[in-house]
């Protein structure tokens, strides 16, 4: 199996356990380091999870991932919190942090940078807006567009 059909087989397997133990899945990756593969579990709660959280959901996924088996190579299972400068995945990620401090990091440079900081705006399929802090409002195209975490705030 290729990478992007196991990291959907696998959201859709985790996601409603994940939600019925009153979590968010936030992502799943499903990433070669080395020679080692990683599928990385990244899940949320409102008032943040901890050791224990993960420790839970790793249990039950890990029994879960055993019987229907959707990975044929050995790899290392880890759950996580996506932590402060969380990546934004998915389109609800795009809604929830819409005015929320981000960097966007592009494939290639964009007004002289490959990183641009700034506030999210609206985000469609073709382009996301991000309000620099010069008051500028620029609009990166989504296919340029390597990743978007969260920003850092002091």
């Amino acid at each position: 199996m290729q990478g992007e059909k196991i990291h959907d087989i696998v959201y859709n397997l985790a996601e409603p356990v994940v939600e019925s133990m009153d979590m968010e899945l936030v992502a799943v990756e499903f990433v070669k380091e080395g020679a080692n593969w990683y599928l990385r579990i990244y899940i949320d709660k409102e008032d943040g999870v901890d050791l224990d959280d993960c420790q839970a959901v790793s249990t039950v996924l890990s029994d879960l991932l055993d019987e229907k088996d959707p990975i044929s190579q050995a790899y290392f299972l880890e759950v996580s919190s996506p932590g402060i400068e969380r990546i934004l995945f998915r389109e609800k990620d795009f809604v929830r942090f819409q005015e929320a401090l981000v960097n966007v990091h592009t494939y290639a440079p964009i007004n002289g940078s490959k990183v641009i900081k700034g506030k999210l705006g609206p985000v469609n399929e073709e382009n996301l807006v991000l309000y620099l802090e010069d008051g500028e409002e620029l609009s990166v195209p989504r296919n340029k567009v390597a990743q978007v975490r969260l920003a850092w705030q002091d």
